[in-house]
């Protein structure tokens, strides 16, 4: 997957470089300088855009193969870009002492959103890098693997059919495709199909027969990807329940958090992101405490337990968004979409995420991070460690204020929101990186300007 993205990043150089020259052209045409001039003496432009364009393309998701497989968040992800590009550039414009063109950037921006649209809706629809996979094991991870695909792939994968042992679903259709033999035939199908990648959705020990037939797919220079590992690359999700016997995937045998220096920046990050943060909140305060107390009686702040890393307990404190004693029998109680208990300056300070920022203080304790799963309560830990698979590793790193899953996930107010939580926190933890966690700020930061909190 990484030559997609490297082969899209690649396209989107050319039309952005393209896109400077048509600006210059436009900016020649109205008589200020000619063309000649202006591409010796302003070639410096082909590279602050560039730099520019494709950093806001990568913060925005257009080198995601999810959004790249879907029209709709593609184009929702150029405009996002053309928006970041102008405010960066509006920022660079009234910082410097020296005064810069401004009409550039808009013949630029106007010129670079036409072409990659165009480039990017006939990848969708031209399907270059389609390949042709066929899936083994027809049960409920097949199931899964084949929906997904379908849902948020389609454009990466032409599915050929199953294989299945199971005599009762061979020549049968299994979410719209064909069972086409068993694993004998594997070798046949793999000619007659011209299959290039098997999808293995096998979650128990594979059989001797199913062993060296896969081995003798592998000498034919087909790709074998593991369901597991092909949802996670897709979905961002690890799949808890389709795991299985390869409990390894779930796993983060080597985690990010694991490196000195990796954990010795991440807490600079987040003792200085901190520190801004508490400022910010005591200046904010005073009108925050009027607003709630003005909008119903009772605290200014409430405290909840929480579960740390390694499944210490830890203290938070948030802004109080609901009415005077939300659980009146004294039990947990999970917070529901539009829920009555909150109050109406609750429901803006859900909005804005500002119920959250006195957590500032538990991440200058290090008791959390800035980004990182979100704490959960004792409670509804002790349910859900035994009703999800893989669940205590939530903790192996610090909780976080913002998060992987919660720039993809709502509320969580039943068990299987929980789950869909725990596999994109699992993602995280197998794959946090700097450049994941700075992506995760944005998005967090995006989602909050959006009002799109809960």
């Amino acid at each position: 997957m990484k030559e997609r993205r490297l082969f899209l990043a690649l396209i989107d150089l050319l039309l952005v470089n393209a896109a400077v020259i048509i600006a210059f052209v436009v900016w020649s045409s109205r008589g200020d300088k000619e063309l000649r001039e202006l591409l010796t003496t302003q070639t410096y432009w082909f590279g602050a855009l560039t730099i520019l364009w494709l950093g806001c393309e990568y913060l925005s998701g257009l080198y995601d193969l999810r959004v790249v497989a879907r029209l709709r968040a593609t184009t929702r992800a150029l405009a996002q870009t053309f928006l970041l590009v102008l405010v960066a550039y509006l920022a660079i414009f009234f910082s410097l002492p020296t005064e810069l063109p401004r009409g550039i950037v808009v013949y630029h921006g106007v010129a670079a959103i036409v072409l990659i649209a165009l480039w990017r809706g006939a990848y969708i629809r031209a399907a270059l890098f389609r390949r042709r996979a066929l899936i083994v094991g027809a049960g409920n991870a097949g199931r899964e693997i084949a929906r997904t695909i379908q849902a948020q792939f389609q454009p990466h994968y032409d599915l050929a059919g199953f294989v299945d042992d199971d005599p009762a679903k061979q020549g049968h259709r299994v979410e719209g495709l064909p069972v086409l033999g068993a694993r004998a035939d594997l070798t046949r199908l793999i000619a007659q199909q011209r299959v290039a990648e098997i999808i293995l959705a096998i979650t128990r020990d594979l059989s001797d027969d199913l062993f060296h037939a896969l081995l003798d797919a592998q000498e034919l220079g087909v790709e074998i990807v593991p369901m597991p590992i092909l949802f996670e690359r897709i979905t961002g999700r690890v799949p808890v329940e389709y795991i299985g016997e390869s409990w390894y995937v779930a796993l983060p045998l080597s985690h990010a958090s694991s490196g000195e220096l990796y954990r010795a920046i991440k807490r600079a990050i987040d003792l200085a992101f901190a520190l801004i943060g508490l400022l910010v909140f005591v200046l904010l305060l005073p009108f925050i405490a009027l607003a709630i107390r003005l909008d119903s009686p009772g605290a200014i702040f409430y405290s909840q337990p929480r579960v740390g890393q390694g499944g210490r307990i830890f203290t938070v404190r948030k802004l109080r968004t609901m009415v005077r004693d939300a659980e009146r029998a004294g039990q947990a109680v999970w917070a529901a979409r539009n829920d009555p208990r909150v109050t109406r300056v609750g429901r803006f300070l859900r909005r804005l995420h500002l119920d959250e920022v006195p957590q500032f203080w538990n991440v200058l304790r290090g008791e959390m991070s800035i980004v990182g799963p979100r704490p959960e309560r004792p409670e509804f830990v002790a349910q859900l460690e035994k009703q999800i698979p893989f669940y205590r590793l939530r903790h192996a790193v610090k909780p976080g204020i913002a998060g992987w899953a919660i720039t993809h996930s709502d509320y969580v107010d039943n068990v299987d929101d929980a789950r869909l939580r725990v596999e994109y926190d699992l993602y995280y933890i197998k794959h946090q990186s700097l450049g994941l966690d700075v992506w995760i700020l944005f998005r967090t930061v995006w989602h909050v300007l959006a009002f799109k909190g809960r």
